[in-house]
């Protein structure tokens, strides 16, 4: 089982209630996480659900 290292959103205000992602690897997937402890619960996605995701909110 790989270690998640999880990144906070840059837009993240103070608080730890933020978003979160990591990964295991360049090719794995995303993991997502809205909470202050982001290795309890989080959703895993695509890499390619995560780029359509981020494309959709930019041109939003």
């Amino acid at each position: 089982m790989s270690v998640l290292s999880w990144q906070k959103s840059s837009y993240c205000g103070t608080g730890e209630a933020c978003v979160h992602i990591a990964t295991a690897g360049p090719d794995a997937a995303v993991n997502v996480s809205g909470g202050a402890d982001p290795g309890e619960t989080y959703l895993t996605v695509s890499r390619p659900a995560w780029s359509a995701f981020l494309q959709a909110v930019k041109s939003s």
